[in-house]
């Protein structure tokens, strides 16, 4: 917890990060969450994961039930989407002055980043 934050509801928490410039968000969907180790794995089924932005630097917080396997884990090769927030969907699409789709589909290419979306998109 912030220092001085005691006792605050959580939009007051909210506002106050966002007044630091912390971004924080709830990913959706998440199927699993591996942690690899020299001689062993810890798979995470189903885990609640948050996301919370730092001056450019993101942290993930991983909330689950471990499954330790000892050795390796086969990891599946099939792509994975990448999860975009709606709100960064909109701007991309606001500022670039694009369809929804296209500003999803930029955004999803430039690995949900939305200042490169948008420079993608109008150059």
């Amino acid at each position: 917890m912030m220092p001085g934050m005691r006792g605050m509801n959580p939009r007051q928490m909210q506002q106050a990060m966002k007044k630091l410039g912390i971004k924080s968000e709830e990913m959706k969907d998440v199927e699993e969450v591996i942690i690899r180790m020299q001689d062993r794995s810890l798979v995470i089924k189903k885990p609640d994961v948050t996301m919370m932005e730092v001056q450019g630097q993101k942290t993930y917080q991983v909330v689950g039930e471990p499954e330790v396997i000892e050795g390796d884990v086969e990891i599946s090769t099939e792509p994975i989407g990448i999860v975009i927030p709606e709100e960064d969907i909109e701007l991309v699409a606001a500022q670039a002055n694009v369809s929804y789709e296209e500003a999803k589909r930029a955004l999803e290419e430039c690995n949900g980043e939305p200042a490169e979306a948008i420079i993608k998109l109008m150059s």
